[in-house]
C-alpha cells in the first residue's frame, strides 16, 4: 500500500484495493470489505469523464468485488439493493469499455458481469436465477480460472437445485479444463463430497472424488 501510494496513481492505488478486498472476502469481513470497496470507487471517481481502458476495468472490478461483499452479508432488502447498485456499476463500465478484455489482469468485460450475477444470485440464495443465467454464459474468451470458477459456480447452482447429473457433468468439464483447480478449490470438494453422501452417488462422482482425494467427511472442506 505504502509503494502503490508514492506512485501517486489513483489507478494503481485502486487495483491494489481490489486485491484488499478480496483477501477480507476470504477472511469473512464482508462489511469492511464494503467499506473499503466504496471509499476506493469514491477515490477513483472523478476520474471516470476520461477513463482509459485500464481505468475502466479496475473501476469495474471494484464494484464487482462490492457485489460479492455485500452479497455475502446478512440477506436483506438492503444488502439485496446494494448488490444490485454494485453489478449496475460495473455493467455500465463493462459497457464503456465494449468487450472482454484483461487489462491490469482483471478480465473485466461484460462477461465477468455477467459470471458475478451470477455468483451473487448463489450468495442471496437466489438459485432459479443462478441455473437460469450460469449456463447461457460463455467464457471461452476468459482466462481459464475465470472459466473453471463460472463452471463450479454453476455447478453449486444445479447440485443446490437437486440436479446431480448437470452438476457432476459441469465438474467433469471443469476437471477437463483445469484438473488442480478443482482439486484443491473448497467449493468443488464441497460439493463432490455432498455427493458421496447421496444414498446411491453416482459412479463418476466416487471415480472424480478419488482423483481428488475426497472422503465423505473431510474437516479441511467444512463450510
Amino acid at each position: 500500500m505504502t509503494a502503490a501510494e508514492h506512485s501517486g496513481s489513483d489507478l494503481m492505488i485502486g487495483s491494489l484495493l481490489r486485491m484488499v478486498g478480496h483477501a477480507l472476502l476470504s477472511i469473512g469481513e464482508y462489511e469492511q470489505a464494503v467499506d473499503l470497496i466504496r471509499s476506493a470507487v469514491d477515490r477513483l471517481q472523478p476520474g471516470l469523464g476520461n477513463a482509459s481502458a485500464e481505468f475502466l476495468s479496475v473501476y469495474g472490478m471494484l464494484h464487482l468485488v462490492g457485489a460479492i461483499a455485500s452479497s455475502r452479508r446478512q440477506v436483506t432488502l438492503a444488502t439485496r439493493a446494494d448488490t444490485q447498485a454494485f453489478l449496475g456499476e460495473a455493467e455500465e463500465s463493462a459497457r464503456r469499455l465494449g468487450a472482454d478484455a484483461n487489462h491490469l489482469w482483471t478480465a473485466f468485460g461484460p462477461t465477468n458481469v455477467a459470471i458475478h450475477r451470477v455468483a451473487t444470485a448463489m450468495e442471496l440464495g437466489d438459485v432459479q436465477i443462478a441455473v437460469d443465467l450460469g449456463p447461457r454464459v460463455d467464457t471461452s474468451g476468459l482466462p481459464i480460472e475465470r472459466q473453471v470458477r463460472h463452471t463450479i459456480e454453476t455447478a453449486r447452482a444445479f447440485a443446490r437445485w437437486n440436479r446431480i447429473d448437470p452438476a457432476l457433468d459441469l465438474l467433469l468439464q471443469a476437471e477437463h479444463l483445469a484438473p488442480e483447480q478443482v482439486r484443491y478449490h473448497r467449493l468443488s470438494r464441497i460439493l463432490v463430497r455432498d455427493m458421496l453422501r447421496r444414498p446411491r452417488p453416482p459412479s463418476p462422482a466416487i471415480k472424480l472424488a478419488q482423483r481428488m482425494g475426497v472422503h465423505h467427511a473431510d474437516p479441511a472442506d467444512r463450510p
